[in-house]
C-alpha cells in the first residue's frame, strides 16, 4: 500500500509503502527506487537496514552532488529498499513511550524488537517481486539486527554486508544503562565524523558536505529545531545493544549465521576495530563465504565520507554473488 502523500519523495522513481508492524496499530515505512533498467530480474533485491543514529533518507538515499549510493546501486541493476525502524525519523510510527521522560523508560528499540521490523519490512519485499529472500547492506548496530534476523530466520536472506560492524568484546566496566531515548545534535553527530581521523590527517567529509547533510538530517525529526541546541529524538536501544556487546553479550551468535557475509570497516573506525573483524570473521564458522575488506582512510561513517565510493564498489562485487564455492567435485 503506498504511503500517504506527505511524505516527500527524494526521486521522482521512488515509491512509498507502509506495511503493518508487529507492534499492533503501528506501521513501517519503507522506500523503494527500482534498478535503472526495468528489466531487471526480481532476484536483485537489497535491503538498507540502518544504524543507531539515522533513518534511510539521511543515508543510503542521500545525495553528495547529485548521487547517492542507491543510485548506484540501481545502476548496477538491483531493487534497492530502505527501512526506518520505530523512532528514527518521522515515517514509520514513532515508539509511544518517546513521548514521555526518557528515564521512565529502559532503552527502547532493541535489537530483538528491531528484528521483528525487519522480519515483517522483508517479508512485504519478498511478496511485492515475488522471490524467496533478499540481500541485506546493514550499517553498525543494523548488522546486530540483521544477524539476529539472519539467525532466526535464515531461508529469506540471500547475502549480508556488514559495514562497521558491532562485535562482542571482552568485559570490562561496569555495565552501561541507558534511558528510554537520546536527543543527538549536529555538533553530535560532526564528533562522530571526526573523533577517529587522526591527528594531521585531512578531514573525510567536506564541510559544505555535512551542512548539507545536516539541515537532511534536522528534517527527519519535526521537533528537532524546537530545542537549543537543534536535536533530532533518538531510541537509546541502539547503543544499549552496542555497549552490552562491548560488555560480553553480543544480541545474535554469528555463528549460526549461513548466509554468505562481507565485513566491510574503514582503515580509522574505532567501533570495528581490526581484533573486531577478526573475531567476527571467526564466529562467522556456518558461512562458507566470508570477506574482511578494509577502506583506507575512512571512519564507522563511511558512506557518508569522501571514500564511499570504495564501500559502494565493494558490496555491489559481494552482492553480485560472483565468488559462490565450487562445488563439481561434491560427493
Amino acid at each position: 500500500m503506498p504511503i500517504k502523500p506527505t511524505a516527500p519523495k527524494l526521486d521522482l522513481r521512488e515509491e512509498h509503502f507502509i506495511v503493518p508492524s508487529p507492534h499492533a496499530a503501528l506501521s513501517l515505512f519503507l522506500r523503494y527506487l527500482p534498478p535503472a533498467q526495468s528489466t531487471t530480474p526480481n532476484r536483485r533485491v537489497v535491503l538498507y537496514v540502518h544504524g543507531g543514529t539515522f533513518p534511510s533518507a539521511v543515508s543510503i538515499a542521500h545525495r553528495f552532488d547529485g548521487r547517492s549510493w542507491r543510485d548506484e546501486l540501481g545502476d548496477a541493476g538491483f531493487h534497492v529498499w530502505g527501512l526506518d525502524f520505530h523512532g528514527f525519523g518521522n515515517l514509520s510510527d514513532p515508539c509511544p513511550e518517546m513521548v514521555e521522560a526518557a528515564e521512565n523508560h529502559a532503552p527502547l528499540g532493541r535489537a530483538e524488537d528491531a528484528s521483528f521490523q525487519l522480519e515483517a519490512a522483508i517479508r512485504f519485499i519478498c511478496a511485492h517481486h515475488g522471490v524467496p529472500g533478499l540481500s541485506i547492506v546493514a550499517h553498525s548496530w543494523g548488522s546486530i539486527v540483521a544477524g539476529r534476523l539472519a539467525s532466526r530466520c535464515p531461508e529469506l536472506i540471500d547475502r549480508l554486508v556488514f559495514f562497521g560492524a558491532i562485535a562482542q568484546r571482552e568485559r570490562g566496566d561496569d555495565p552501561v544503562r541507558l534511558p528510554g531515548w537520546r536527543l543527538i545534535s549536529l555538533a553530535d553527530q560532526w564528533n562522530r565524523f571526526v573523533a577517529d581521523v587522526p591527528d594531521g590527517e585531512p578531514p573525510v567529509l567536506l564541510k559544505r558536505h555535512f551542512e548539507e547533510w545536516g539541515e537532511a538530517y534536522l528534517k527527519v525529526d519535526p521537533e528537532s529545531r524546537e530545542r537549543d541546541p537543534a536535536a533530532v529524538k533518538t531510541p537509546s536501544g541502539a547503543f544499549q545493544d552496542i555497549f552490552d556487546a562491548w560488555g560480553g553479550e553480543l544480541a545474535y551468535d554469528p555463528a549460526s549465521i549461513q548466509a554468505p557475509v562481507a565485513i566491510i570497516r574503514g582503515e580509522w573506525d574505532s567501533l570495528c576495530t581490526d581484533k573486531d573483524a577478526a573475531w567476527l570473521m571467526s564466529a562467522l564458522r556456518a558461512s562458507r563465504i566470508r570477506r574482511d575488506i578494509k577502506i583506507g582512510r575512512a571512519t564507522h561513517l563511511m558512506h557518508l565520507e569522501e571514500n564511499r565510493r570504495a564501500l559502494y564498489r565493494e558490496t555491489q562485487t559481494f552482492l553480485c554473488g560472483d565468488d559462490s564455492p565450487d562445488r563439481t567435485n561434491d560427493a
